[in-house]
């Protein structure tokens, strides 16, 4: 009885780790970082962050039904007609509705990553749309957390959806071991030297991601057309390697 668990325990161990493996290499494949327009890029991050959820929760669910008691449950569970209608109930409530509500604010878009919105009582520029919460960041730096089923249902005042300005998001990897204060400085500097007459606002750069290869730093600037939207990522990108290189971050 014992050998046995312990092999079901295996079994199970090995489950998670491939599904690891596999959220892991879906990750990678569908991250790479394209310049997307603002609304194939709102799209992109909602789709991308469903598909990661759906494939650990079959991996989490695959192994544990590994276990003759939980397979158990489940059967009994999903025999059960009250509590497929208390799941139903449920997918209505909440957690749930959220998630509904974020999957349609993506394809219907009332609102993109990079606007400037006023909704629920908070104002400022959608940063992330995520599978439950929508991150806006008002002008002093707070962030609201706003759940996406208000999104769904509250008016939305959205001063840049109608507008020409595109949003350009230029992401540079640097070493880990690199001075992230001086990097962002630099970027900085050097985004705010771009042509007047091609952006507008202000730029805004961040430390965006880490990982074991490096730390990935973003600076995003507004073009003031998109049609002159690659132009100025380009010149960005140009100036941000000529730079970084000078600076000594890369040999």
């Amino acid at each position: 009885m014992g050998d046995e668990w312990i092999e079901r325990a295996v079994v199970a161990g090995v489950v998670l780790l491939a599904t690891l493996v596999v959220a892991r290499l879906v990750d990678r494949t569908i991250s790479r970082r394209f310049e997307l327009r603002p609304e194939t890029l709102t799209v992109y991050r909602v789709v991308h962050r469903s598909i990661l959820a759906v494939i650990i929760a079959v991996g989490v669910l695959s192994a544990l039904l590994v276990f003759p008691p939980v397979r158990a449950v489940a059967g009994s569970i999903l025999a059960s007609s009250a509590v497929i209608a208390l799941i139903v109930g449920l997918a209505a409530q909440s957690t749930l509705a959220n998630f509904v509500a974020g999957i349609l604010v993506a394809f219907t878009q009332p609102l993109r990553l990079g606007d400037n919105v006023a909704v629920a009582g908070a104002t400022g520029t959608v940063q992330q749309i995520g599978l439950t919460y929508t991150v806006i960041r008002a002008h002093d730096g707070a962030r609201y957390f706003v759940p996406n089923a208000k999104l769904a249902s509250d008016t939305i005042r959205n001063a840049t959806i109608a507008g020409a300005e595109h949003l350009v998001a230029v992401k540079v990897t640097v070493p880990l071991t690199a001075d992230l204060d001086r990097v962002l400085a630099v970027l900085l500097e050097e985004a705010q030297r771009l042509p007047d007459d091609m952006t507008v606002r202000e730029p805004n750069v961040r430390v965006s991601q880490l990982d074991p290869s490096g730390a990935v730093v973003t600076a995003e600037v507004w073009s003031r057309t998109a049609g002159r939207a690659d132009e100025l990522a380009s010149m960005l990108r140009r100036a941000a390697s000529d730079r970084l290189k000078s600076e000594g971050f890369y040999s």
